[in-house]
């Protein structure tokens, strides 16, 4: 344990603990996206994995010992590659949420500035992430 001076709030503590609970609830939700198609797997798992990271570095360790992130994580960290599933589950989701905001605001500039994003999101999951076939 960290010694902490009397009156001094342990910030950097709370703040890791934190880093660790949102970790594992992230990483339920991940659990739950492989048994519910529109809930996205993949990137609450790479959320679940930074926020462990950040949080400590046993935790770390653990989650990338588990068959969860050696099935959907460790081809793309290691390798930049995921099967076509998990591309077009991750583009189709990540769409519906910048769709919400191109329909619902009147600025022209941010949608334009959307549909750059699209534009660039896609070209980064077809020519810079490998597509494998599992």
């Amino acid at each position: 344990m960290i010694p902490v001076r009397k009156g001094v709030f342990p910030i950097k503590r709370i703040t890791k603990y934190l880093f660790i609970v949102l970790g594992f609830i992230v990483l339920g939700l991940g659990v739950v996206g492989i048994v519910l198609p529109v809930i996205p797997t993949t990137p609450l798992l790479l959320l679940a994995s930074f926020l462990f990271v950040k949080g400590s570095d046993r935790f770390d360790r653990w989650f990338k010992q588990t068959n969860l992130y050696k099935r959907h994580l460790e081809g793309f960290v290691k390798r930049r590659e995921m099967t076509l599933k998990q591309k077009v589950t991750l583009l189709l989701f990540a769409d519906a949420m910048i769709l919400i905001p191109f329909i619902t605001l009147d600025s022209l500039l941010i949608r334009i500035m959307l549909v750059l994003i699209v534009i660039y999101k896609y070209y980064y999951f077809i020519t810079k992430i490998k597509t494998i076939h599992k």
